[in-house]
């Protein structure tokens, strides 16, 4: 039977708004020109209900232009460390303390300037600004003389291009790096100026501590009613649903977990809805689980050394059920070394590489929630325990008599 025009139309409109969901969730910042061209075509189709989408279920701001879309996400834990920005180079290494710092005063710097500017006349108002006496009383110092400080600027210059609030128009950081060359950028005043995503200007701050300074930042209005307090529940479990790569229960305050016990469907529906996330409900927990695996940063399992490292060590640690010192996973490692090693990079298989292997697998199984890092090394998370290898069991065709053969020694995927 011929499908109705109307249920045709209906659907592609469902789509589509979907296919603009989920380009902001994974891209927050969408410029109408270059690689995110058509996703900004979309969310700007969709605008209006994509607005009050996100502003009743979140209370993130979506701001939208001829030029720039934004939705302003603001993150439920503010003090969360396992995002950080990284180097948009092949390592992906995420950026220090000296970064971050250098990427606030060049954005500083590119606000107070002009509509174009060179990396050298962008390094000099980096140092001057870095003269700061409370950057000084902070151990904080740049003089941009050593390679290395060149080095930390160039990364924090291609944050920036990849962000959109530079173009390049002339030159390489290359050679800016080397002392060869210099570097002309336009600077994109629309994208610099939304980039921001606060409740409040940080020039109305009086808090010193930076904790303090975060929770002023994002802080809301006074909740005096039990429907604002409700709302303001649905909108910080949603973040977190949408957010999070898993919600435990254990870490809800007792109003919280209670709301989530009698709304949960209906929180979950409307996610699964607009974003295509599938809820997979555990007795400890709730995981939005994407079908598509295109809405991450991280992604478990990967190819690589790196990737089959993490996987081992996650079946390690599904099987060790409790707190597993730092040294013990890195003689592990050791022991895996001599059993995996002919499938690894040469730098992982030569002596003292353990340490490193061992930082990057804890680093990503942390941010995808699957762990809890303490000072002396980690403890399980209960989401860990879909990555555990149980053993293989051979069901003979010809009767239905089952026989257990030992698990093989490979990690599990999802």
């Amino acid at each position: 039977m011929t499908t109705p025009l109307a249920e045709v139309l209906d659907g592609q409109h469902a789509a589509e708004l979907r296919k603009a969901a989920r380009a902001l969730l994974k891209q927050p910042l969408l410029l109408a020109h270059g690689t995110h061209a058509d996703a900004f075509r979309l969310v700007r189709r969709h605008a209006s209900e994509l607005r009050d989408w996100f502003d009743r279920n979140t209370g993130w701001p979506l701001q939208i232009d001829a030029e720039t879309a934004r939705l302003g996400k603001i993150p439920v834990r503010l003090a969360d460390a396992t995002h950080p920005a990284r180097e948009a180079t092949r390592s992906a290494a995420p950026f220090t303390r000296r970064r971050y710092v250098l990427l606030c005063l060049a954005l500083a710097a590119l606000e107070r300037g002009e509509a174009q500017i060179a990396l050298g006349r962008l390094a000099d108002q980096v140092v001057l600004d870095a003269t700061d006496p409370q950057l000084a009383a902070a151990g904080i110092r740049f003089t941009l003389d050593r390679r290395e400080e060149r080095l930390d600027l160039a990364a924090v210059v291609r944050l920036l291009l990849g962000l959109g609030v530079l173009r390049r128009v002339a030159g390489d950081e290359d050679a800016y790096v080397s002392g060869a060359g210099d570097v002309l950028y336009d600077v994109e005043r629309r994208v610099l100026a939304g980039l921001l995503a606060t409740r409040r200007g940080p020039s109305t701050i009086r808090a010193r501590a930076m904790e303090e300074r975060l929770a002023e930042l994002t802080a809301e209005t006074a909740l005096d009613s039990d429907e604002l307090r409700f709302r303001a529940m649905r909108r910080a479990l949603t973040r977190r649903l949408l957010d999070d790569p898993v919600l435990y229960y254990d870490e809800l305050t007792d109003a919280e977990l209670g709301y989530l016990t009698r709304q949960r469907g209906f929180l979950t529906a409307r996610i699964t809805e607009l974003t295509g996330l599938v809820a997979e409900v555990r007795a400890e927990g709730i995981a939005m689980v994407d079908p598509e695996d295109d809405l991450t940063d991280i992604r478990m399992p990967e190819s690589g050394t790196h990737g089959h490292v993490t996987l081992l060590l996650a079946e390690h640690l599904t099987a060790a059920g409790g707190f597993v010192t730092t040294a013990a996973l890195e003689r592990r490692v050791v022991d895996l070394a001599s059993e995996h090693g002919g499938f690894w990079s040469k730098s992982a298989r030569e002596p003292g590489a353990e340490g490193e292997l061992v930082e990057r697998a804890v680093a990503r199984l942390a941010a995808l929630g699957l762990i809890s890092r303490t000072p002396e090394g980690v403890v399980p998370r209960p989401a860990l325990a879909r990555y555990a290898v149980g053993p293989t069991v051979v069901i003979d065709p010809g009767t239905a008599a089952a026989t257990e053969v030992p698990a093989p020694r490979k990690a599990g995927r999802r």
